[in-house]
């Protein structure tokens, strides 16, 4: 099996290391020093699931790696479409491309190029990032969970999950992507617009009652966009959802926050202006999520970002 992985950060370079260390034909598309530490010295993994140190083969131009079985789209959103432009040398028309950013836009630009049937759309579960060149930090977790775009079952699905188990990763083939998508978005985002405009941990964010409130009332927003956009999710979902964010640790934040207070770029319009978006065509009021993006976008222009 061959897999391109495009994105050697924390999701794909942990998914890499570990599907090649199970004998996969894997191939990375990075840049910069990141890249350079690859050719060099090899991926190297830190991980309480067990260090790795390898060598892998790794390049800044997708041609030289040729068609593969799989194409791992592990960048952020805000480069999703510059990846785009860069995987055509990897795609044939075999070639499934797998999906693994943090929103519900990614299938659908992906999809634009390539059509659906090219795509799997994915959630990646990872906790890792790159810790240095040719470093990648691992602190927990490694799912990965995605299905064919309508849900049908399909040999490749199936062999795709079969590569992952053989890693030691876990692989879910859902029975509803969509619904596991909206998911998980619904897990990220309210509390990202919220922390970000409040620059407050999950802690404050779920016990201040006004903050409590917001972080449910965009909750609750966001599910009245994915069921209007025929998006099967559970009847508790957001009781459920809110329960998840207590459990997390109190001085912890969102990824978005943090990029946005280090003046990074960040998801923010594929996270909360998705939301917002998205009501829009759907004729779905989000007057909250609406502020918390129009608070966010504010403190970024003010960061210079």
């Amino acid at each position: 099996m061959r897999i391109g992985i495009v994105g050697a950060g924390g999701v794909g370079g942990y998914f890499g290391a570990r599907l090649a260390a199970a004998g996969q034909d894997v191939g990375f598309v990075a840049r910069g020093k990141h890249l350079e530490a690859l050719r060099s010295d090899g991926l190297v993994v830190r991980s309480p699931a067990g260090d790795l140190q390898l060598p892998v083969q790794a390049t800044s131009e997708p041609a030289e790696l040729g068609v593969v079985d799989y194409v791992l789209v592990s960048v952020k959103t805000w480069q999703l479409s510059e990846a785009v432009d860069s995987i055509q040398p990897l795609v044939g028309p075999d070639t499934a491309i797998v999906t693994v950013q943090n929103g519900v836009e990614a299938p659908d630009q992906v999809a634009e190029s390539f059509g659906r049937d090219a795509v799997l759309p994915g959630a990646a579960e990872v906790i890792a990032y790159v810790d240095g060149p040719g470093i990648i930090r691992h602190l927990g977790s490694g799912k990965l969970t995605f299905a064919e775009w309508d849900n049908r079952q399909s040999s490749r699905a199936d062999s795709l999950q079969e590569a992952f188990a053989s890693a030691g990763l876990q692989a879910v083939v859902s029975e509803d992507i969509w619904a596991a998508l909206w998911t998980k978005f619904l897990s990220v985002v309210p509390s990202g617009g919220l922390g970000t405009a409040t620059g407050a941990g999950y802690g404050v964010l779920r016990t201040h009652p006004a903050a409590r409130q917001l972080l449910t009332d965009a909750t609750t927003e966001i599910r009245d966009v994915a069921v209007a956009r025929g998006i099967h999710l559970a009847e508790d979902v957001v009781p459920r959802t809110l329960a998840w964010i207590d459990g997390l640790p109190a001085d912890g934040t969102t990824s978005l926050q943090r990029d946005l207070i280090a003046a990074r770029p960040s998801e923010l319009d594929a996270w909360t202006g998705a939301v917002v978006r998205l009501g829009n065509e759907a004729g779905v009021p989000t007057p909250v999520n609406t502020f918390l993006y129009n608070l966010a976008t504010t403190r970024a222009f003010a960061a210079g970002n």
